[in-house]
């Protein structure tokens, strides 16, 4: 419902990581990140550089994995740092640019495709530039389209998504996510996830979500605002009170727990 076309995506990863880099090129390197106070702009502006580096490789060693990969060491000036992101960055788009969106490539998610790298790249992309962009005071709205896509990508894959050791119930309880501004509806299944994880061992046991068509009923809860402050909200880029949430204070209770989980 929410997909762009990969081409899309494609121009928004170059995009966004232009803005990005252009509000960072003049900022204070020790400048704080708002939604990540452990770091400052320095240390936000490698980040992306690793990401961008990182799937460049994945990609142009499709479909190997990432395994032999020999990571940089961070550069010591902030010049060589925006250097560094430069040759990152025009990698990235050059690397998926070659590639056919329907290759076999490696991730950490079930899809295991050079179109799945497309549609993360532009939204970690999208989300750092509004990391950058709240470090240095000049916030600028999100695009709708990605934004809704954001979202959807965000409860489905980020917090949603069962690997193959695992398993979702559901318990019956749904939340309906209205995004005014692009006429999005958008189904969530609230439940648990249950399994064991084969690299820890670790039995889990915990409440989860699921995106999932229309149910064809009335939904326990309703979550809306506009796409961009719901992408953002989600990521922990907003504030709490910046979208509504209304309905059945369980669901509305377990939704939060849930999303209470940090996403990096």
């Amino acid at each position: 419902m929410t997909r762009l076309p990969f081409d899309a995506y494609l121009d928004h990863i170059g995009s966004e990581s232009a803005r990005f880099r252009s509000v960072l090129t003049d900022a204070d390197p020790g400048a704080r990140v708002p939604a990540c106070p452990d770091w400052d702009a320095a240390d936000l502006l490698w980040h992306l550089t690793e990401v961008q580096w990182f799937w460049s490789q994945v990609v142009s060693g499709r479909p190997a994995g990432p395994e032999t990969l020999t990571h940089p060491d961070r550069p010591g000036s902030y010049d060589a740092l925006l250097a560094a992101f430069d040759d990152a960055s025009s990698g990235l788009v050059d690397a998926l640019a070659a590639a056919d969106p329907a290759d076999a490539a490696w991730s950490w998610a079930p899809e295991q495709t050079v179109g799945f790298t497309l549609r993360r790249q532009a939204h970690e992309a999208l989300i750092h530039r509004l990391d950058a962009e709240q470090t240095c005071g000049t916030a600028t709205p999100l695009d709708p389209a990605l934004a809704a896509d954001g979202v959807a990508e965000g409860l489905g894959v980020m917090y949603g998504g069962v690997p193959d050791w695992g398993r979702f119930t559901p318990d019956g309880r749904h939340v309906r996510v209205d995004l005014t501004d692009t006429a999005t509806t958008l189904w969530v299944a609230l439940g648990r996830f249950t399994g064991r994880d084969p690299g820890t061992g670790t039995e889990e046991d915990e409440a989860d979500l699921a995106l999932v068509d229309d149910p064809g009923r009335e939904p326990d809860a309703v979550l809306r605002a506009d796409a961009g402050t719901a992408d953002a909200w989600l990521w922990d880029r907003s504030p709490d009170d910046a979208v509504a949430l209304e309905g059945d204070p369980g669901t509305v209770a377990t939704l939060a727990e849930i999303l209470a989980q940090p996403l990096n």
